[in-house]
């Protein structure tokens, strides 16, 4: 669960790729008539994650293990992405079916042309918080005026700093900015800088505490930042023109998936660690913890599950346009759809 950063030339290139290939297979032969024994064969979807498997991706586990995937007549594949980056341009570019993004990058790179569209909340409120060390003394907003911040260099979290810090009635003329990627942990933890923004509440809030490194927790929404979607699910234009009913079947297993999560935490989270990437293992008590903050932030109450609002949206598109984080208008009804029933 990591944002992106600068994409869009990548994006219009997969698409300048993939048209050629489609072009390419216009020679003029006659289309092979489809097989008739195929007729009721499973609709296969490519499904990128955010990032590697983690308690945010124990309902499509569970949707998969338990069978609700199959129950719609799907086959479902899930991929990790090999950089974090990854999943939106893939999903412009028609390489993947669905890819979980955010809310805000989906709205960055409709601005920018790019044909892509939420069709699900995932997490419905932010978790990108600012930590600072608690024996730091910066224990309020105002405090950051002055101080060294660490980011991993997406104009959206420098945005949250200086908007957090002036609604607190600071001054955020003099805060300074260090690129620190997303290595966030060690950044606070070896005091290489003040502040940090761009970890997550879910993850390296728990990471620090549990290495004896008590932080203060400064919530952008509490501070004038208005509340958004932190993940959502994504696909194209083109993909959802083609699949659409596919895409709302998945949708309904992932319902059920999620509640399945709601209903047998201890098992969807057996489930995931048997998921787990070799490359970036889990640990148990940070992800048992993880999901407890996730499940209530990804419940929708009296909505289904993944349901979205225009509202959010163009709540969302006003702010980062007065914050000049896109310069073109967006319109919310073509960045969403609101697929789940």
């Amino acid at each position: 669960m990591k944002p992106m950063q600068k994409w869009s030339k990548t994006v219009a290139a997969l698409l300048l790729t993939a048209g050629l290939a489609a072009c390419g297979n216009q020679s003029g032969a006659e289309p092979t008539a489809p097989d008739t024994n195929q007729a009721n064969a499973p609709t296969e979807l490519t499904v990128a994650l955010d990032w590697y498997p983690n308690a945010v991706h124990s309902f499509l586990y569970a949707a998969e293990e338990q069978g609700y995937f199959q129950a719609e007549n799907l086959k479902v594949n899930l991929q990790m992405p090999s950089d974090s980056n990854d999943p939106l341009k893939m999903v412009a570019a028609g390489k993947v079916d669905l890819a979980i993004s955010y809310q805000t990058q989906v709205v960055q790179a409709r601005s920018e042309g790019i044909p892509v569209v939420s069709v699900g909340a995932l997490v419905r409120h932010p978790l990108n918080v600012i930590m600072t060390r608690q024996d730091s003394g910066i224990d309020t907003p105002q405090k950051l005026a002055g101080k060294n911040v660490g980011y991993p260099s997406v104009p959206l979290d420098e945005s949250i700093v200086r908007n957090v810090v002036k609604h607190a009635g600071g001054d955020d003329s003099g805060i300074s900015f260090t690129d620190i990627g997303f290595d966030i942990v060690p950044a606070l933890t070896g005091k290489k800088v003040d502040a940090v923004v761009g970890g997550y509440k879910n993850h390296e809030q728990l990471i620090l505490e549990k290495n004896g490194i008590p932080v203060n927790v400064f919530a952008a929404t509490d501070f004038g930042v208005p509340d958004y979607y932190e993940l959502v699910m994504t696909t194209s234009d083109d993909t959802l023109g083609k699949k659409q009913q596919a895409i709302e079947a998945f949708m309904r297993a992932a319902t059920k998936g999620q509640q399945y999560v709601k209903d047998n935490k201890d098992k969807a989270l057996e489930l995931l660690l048997s998921k787990q990437a070799n490359e970036f293992p889990l640990e148990k008590d940070i992800e048992t913890k993880s999901l407890d903050i996730l499940i209530p932030l990804m419940d929708a109450g009296d909505k289904p599950f993944g349901s979205q609002t225009t509202e959010s949206w163009q709540t969302l598109i006003d702010w980062m346009k007065k914050e000049k984080l896109i310069t073109q208008d967006v319109k919310a009804d073509e960045v969403m759809r609101g697929l789940v029933k």
